[in-house]
């Protein structure tokens, strides 16, 4: 039986915590702060550390990536270029609301992140578990191979159905392969300030791909942290043990850039 496939428009947030947020502090005055999840999750994955940098006094937004919170075959439907454009609207936002906006990215969020960051003024990228290569055994082949088969399941826990897709689509794997393909060039030109943060219990990308990437960024300030094989991919929810240590690294290194800001205004 023939089936009518749904526009991506025709499709809906799935769960409350799925959807974009935007937090204000109790005290305005610091900088703001895009946040940007990653593939197959949604917003909810940064809540986390989006709650904890707003009581720290910034302004915090977290875009939702079309395709994601939704369904799968919405997802199977979406370019990355929709991606990068969804992640602009959320920082032009922030820009008007506060003088300076720091960009955090986690997976393929941190790849949009480095995308945006290449075609406006950010005042510095936080990446977390970023990567030029994935563990998906069939990344290199989903050119040809999304137009045949579809989807890639995957068992997730109960407790995380809601905020994570159990099948990937292949095409959306092949917007990814596009976006490191789109990345890849710019990476010289970009001298934004940057933290990476990757970790060796990465089992969804290649960690010493995000090592590769922070080498090719031009920023003259920059700097790596890698975490040992008991963390893995999923850095930005309180469920690894290196949660604390890497909170602060992006609060420090977060003062930092905002003190540089404050001598350059």
């Amino acid at each position: 039986m023939f089936r009518h496939k749904k526009s991506p428009s025709a499709y809906s947030v799935t769960h409350q915590g799925n959807k974009a947020f935007h937090l204000y502090p109790s005290v305005p005055g610091k900088a703001g702060i895009l946040l940007i999840h990653g593939f197959t999750a949604s917003p909810w994955e940064m809540r986390p550390l989006g709650e904890i940098l707003c009581r720290a006094g910034y302004t915090v937004a977290a875009v939702r990536l079309p395709g994601h919170g939704t369904a799968p075959e919405d997802l199977s439907q979406r370019r990355y270029e929709e991606w990068i454009e969804a992640a602009r609207r959320t920082c032009d936002t922030l820009q008007q609301e506060n003088d300076h906006v720091h960009a955090m990215g986690i997976s393929t969020g941190a790849l949009v992140s480095v995308a945006l960051t290449s075609e406006q003024h950010l005042s510095s990228l936080i990446l977390l578990s970023p990567f030029l290569a994935m563990r998906h055994r069939l990344a290199p082949f989903t050119g040809a191979l999304r137009h045949v088969r579809k989807y890639q399941s995957r068992e997730l826990p109960d407790h995380l159905t809601d905020f994570y897709y159990d099948r990937r689509p292949l095409n959306g794997v092949y917007q990814i392969c596009r976006l490191i393909r789109h990345v890849r060039p710019v990476l010289p030109r970009i001298t934004t300030p940057t933290l990476a943060v990757n970790a060796l219990g990465d089992r969804t990308v290649k960690f010493a791909s995000g090592y590769d990437l922070f080498l090719r960024l031009g920023s003259p300030r920059k700097e790596y942290h890698l975490f040992g094989p008991q963390t893995g991919h999923g850095l930005a929810t309180p469920d690894h043990p290196s949660w604390q240590a890497m909170l602060d690294l992006i609060q420090r290194f977060l003062r930092d850039m905002d003190h540089l800001q404050s001598h350059r205004g």
